[in-house]
Order: C-alpha cells, then sequence, then structure tokens
C-alpha cells in the first residue's frame, strides 16, 4: 500500500512545524531574553524614570507608563518576527539544517510558512505578556470594543515583519552578520517611531521618515487601542496600508531570494568542510 495515504494533511503539517518551531525557539535562553525578557525590563526601568509624565497624542494626553505598555508590546512582537528569523534562518542554514529539511519530503511553503506562524505564536506570547503586566502594574484600560482593532493590527503587523525578517534573512551574507543587519534595521527605527521616547514635536523630516517604513505606523495604531480617553475602534486604514505594502514587497522578496544552502566560503560552511575532512582522514 502507497505511504500516500498516511502522509498528513497540510494543515496538520504546518500545525507540526509551527509546534517545531515555537519549541526550538523555548530551548534558546539567549533568545527568549532579547525577545521577552528584554522588553519587560525596559518597560519596568523606563516606567521607573519617566512613569509620572505624560505623552500628548492627537486623542489627548496619557500617563507614560500606559503610553509604554503599548509601545513595547508591539515591539516584542517585531523582536520576535523580524529580528528572531532574521538571525535564526541564517543560522539555520549554514548549519545545515535547512538544506536537510529540503530534502525530505516536507513542501517547501509549509516550511517558511511553518516559520512564519511559529514566529507569529511567540509574538502573541510576549505582545500578551507585556500587556498584561501593563493591565496589572500600570494601570493600562482595556476597552472590549477596541480589541478587535488592536488583535487586526496586530495580526497584519507581525505577519508583515515575519515576511520581512525571512526577506533579510537571504540577504545578510552569514550567520555572524545576521544580527548587525538586524539590529542596524529595526532599532534606529525604534528611536524614530515611538517606541523608546515619544516624539511629541520631532522635526518635519523625521516625522516623515517614520511615517515611510512600517514601524511607526504599526506601532502607533496599536497602541491607540489602549489610550485611555478615546481608545481606536476602527482600524486606521492609511497605517495599516503601509505595513501591508512593506509585507507584501517582504513576501515577494523571501520568496525570490530564499536559499537553503549557505553561501560559499562562509564561516559555517568552512567548519562543516573542515570536520568533513577531519573524519575521512
Amino acid at each position: 500500500m502507497s505511504d500516500r495515504g498516511t502522509w498528513p494533511g497540510v494543515g496538520a503539517l504546518i500545525l507540526t512545524q509551527v509546534r517545531h518551531q515555537v519549541r526550538l525557539f523555548l530551548r534558546v535562553p539567549i533568545g527568549l531574553f532579547f525577545t521577552i525578557a528584554l522588553p519587560l525590563i525596559m518597560l519596568v526601568v523606563f516606567n521607573a524614570v519617566f512613569g509620572d509624565s505624560t505623552v500628548a497624542s492627537p486623542a489627548g494626553e496619557w500617563p507614560t507608563r500606559q503610553f509604554y505598555t503599548g509601545a513595547l508590546a508591539a515591539f516584542t512582537a517585531v523582536s520576535a518576527t523580524y529580528t528572531n528569523l532574521a538571525n535564526t534562518v541564517p543560522v539555520r542554514r549554514e548549519e545545515g539544517i535547512l538544506k536537510r529539511w529540503r530534502s525530505t519530503p516536507l513542501p517547501v511553503p509549509v516550511l517558511i510558512l511553518g516559520q512564519m506562524l511559529g514566529a507569529l505564536v511567540v509574538a502573541v506570547l510576549g505582545a500578551l505578556l507585556l500587556l498584561i503586566v501593563g493591565v496589572l502594574a500600570y494601570g493600562l484600560e482595556v476597552d472590549a470594543a477596541a480589541l478587535p482593532n488592536a488583535l487586526l493590527t496586530f495580526i497584519v503587523g507581525v505577519l508583515s515583519f515575519a515576511a520581512l525578517g525571512m526577506a533579510i534573512s537571504s540577504a545578510v551574507s552569514s550567520a555572524d552578520s545576521a544580527p548587525a543587519v538586524a539590529n542596524a534595521t529595526i532599532l534606529p527605527l525604534a528611536f524614530i517611531s515611538n517606541i523608546f521616547i515619544p516624539l511629541e514635536d520631532p522635526p518635519r523630516w523625521l516625522d516623515l521618515l517614520g511615517d515611510v517604513f512600517p514601524l511607526k505606523p504599526f506601532a502607533e495604531s496599536f497602541q491607540a487601542s489602549f489610550h485611555p480617553i478615546d481608545p481606536a475602534t476602527t482600524p486606521d486604514a492609511s497605517a495599516l496600508a503601509v505595513v501591508a505594502l512593506w509585507g507584501v514587497l517582504g513576501a515577494v522578496a523571501a520568496v525570490r531570494t530564499f536559499r537553503f544552502d549557505p553561501t560559499p566560503g562562509s564561516v559555517s560552511s568552512g567548519r562543516r568542510r573542515q570536520r568533513g575532512r577531519q573524519r575521512s582522514t
């Protein structure tokens, strides 16, 4: 009898991949720290220093401690998707894991989608932790009517940043350079996107620069759902369009440039060839 009849369906394969990717992430302490623990530490530190002030917004002023909760929850989601994938995929490529996966019957789209959805699960867990701490410790208010908007914004954002992370993972030349590229592309944006510093009256050019890239539209749209005075109950169509456009561009680039084989001459591939020669002698 053919084994094809016992082969799991696409849905089961994707679910298995998602569980596998989440399990791999939880086994890496440094990834857990930078993705989950560090934003939580930043939330506590920022609120200890700036928590007694207020932040001006078009919907009215709100306490800084609540502002930081939404901002850092969005940043946690970006770290779990964009930064996480940009760092881990090149490592798995150079260690030959992706090449071995490719030799299995597992369809390539299932593998890529499983990695993206696994990052989405981590993003949900990290952002939810930040929001729970915000509610319990910093008086963050959650309006049930605004939750659908927050959920839609979150899904669009994390999927877009996951696609961008997969695209960047193919652009980097080696696993050693991946952290530098990921941080160099996301941290400067965080400073001009009202994540670490609330920019109440920035220069016009800086404000426009933040609007062009996806982090600021995503963070501000997500934050708006938790505003204590006027929580946003409807999506910001223009902001989500910017985020989604970047996601589409990232997905197209990821599909066109995704590589299973390591770059010739990379450190890890060179080490594997050296170990192979040592075994043969």
